[in-house]
């Protein structure tokens, strides 16, 4: 159910809407040439089975596994003011030899 007006919402939509971004970080970078590893930011409420269903449905792959980090955000100061960043939540996902996500977005024909 969604919070915000009580209407059920679609499980294609939830996964749709459940990756939010490729996290792009030297490790990152690293991880993805040497193991096959891609890195996104996922919503907080995310859960591993629907993660590795969400990169299926959205980049036609087959997903070994998925290891999940969540990340604290980090108190900063402003003047005499104390503020905190938000935690936010990101996945490793390891996919079968062989097979790449593509995030240009070029199709093959």
């Amino acid at each position: 159910m969604s919070a915000a007006n009580n209407k059920p919402v679609k499980a294609s939509e939830r996964l749709i809407n459940l990756l939010l971004a490729p996290h792009v970080s030297e490790k990152a970078a690293r991880v993805t040439e040497k193991a096959n590893h891609y890195v996104f930011r996922v919503r907080t409420d995310a859960t591993k089975p629907e993660i590795r269903a969400a990169v299926k449905l959205m980049f036609n792959v087959e997903v070994l596994a998925v290891q999940v980090v969540n990340v604290g955000g980090k108190e900063k100061r402003f003047g005499s003011t104390i503020g905190r960043r938000s935690d936010w939540k990101k996945a490793y996902i390891s996919l079968k030899a062989g097979e790449t996500i593509d995030f240009t977005g070029s199709v093959k024909a």
